[in-house]
């Protein structure tokens, strides 16, 4: 029984995001259930990067059709969801292997700032969704000063 090793080189994710894989992983759903759960639909991959004033989604998601893509964002919660479906059937064939995947995803992940989401854009190449989500200006801090108390001109009872 061969297994198979975890090399941070092959994947590059933030270390919330592995934390949250981890324990969605081991304590939730363990892995095989977890994509039984899902339909056969596995982990949905995501680079997320600054591009000047925006921020840069891609996920590929080879063979789902834009129209059966959602997406949201709540405060700073992106979340990726839709699902595949099986065009046609073909029962004359004894498969004995069939690795494509049909059913329902979904990836949330927490977006490092703020978006203007009226403003964001969604394209669909090639089985590549990418999102430019405009970066909110963030709002400055403001100084509050301080006024000390005024003393009461009366005198004081003895």
């Amino acid at each position: 029984m061969s297994m198979t090793r975890w090399k941070p080189s092959n994947e590059i994710v933030s270390l919330r995001d592995a934390m949250d894989r981890m324990l969605e992983e081991s304590f939730f759903w363990p892995r095989g259930l977890m994509s039984r759960a899902l339909g056969g639909a596995e982990f949905i991959p995501l680079d997320i990067f600054e591009k000047g004033n925006n921020l840069i989604v891609k996920a590929p998601l080879p063979g789902v059709k834009p129209e059966d893509l959602n997406i949201e964002v709540h405060e700073k919660v992106l979340t990726i969801s839709g699902e595949t479906k099986q065009e046609e059937e073909r029962k004359e064939k004894d498969y004995h292997l069939q690795e494509q995947r049909y059913g329902r995803f979904e990836r949330s992940v927490t977006l490092p700032c703020a978006v203007k989401v009226d403003k964001a854009e969604a394209d669909y190449d090639d089985g590549v969704l990418t999102l430019t989500l405009p970066k909110a200006e963030e709002t400055k801090g403001k100084k509050i000063a301080v006024k000390p108390k005024e003393k009461s001109k009366e005198k004081p009872e003895k």
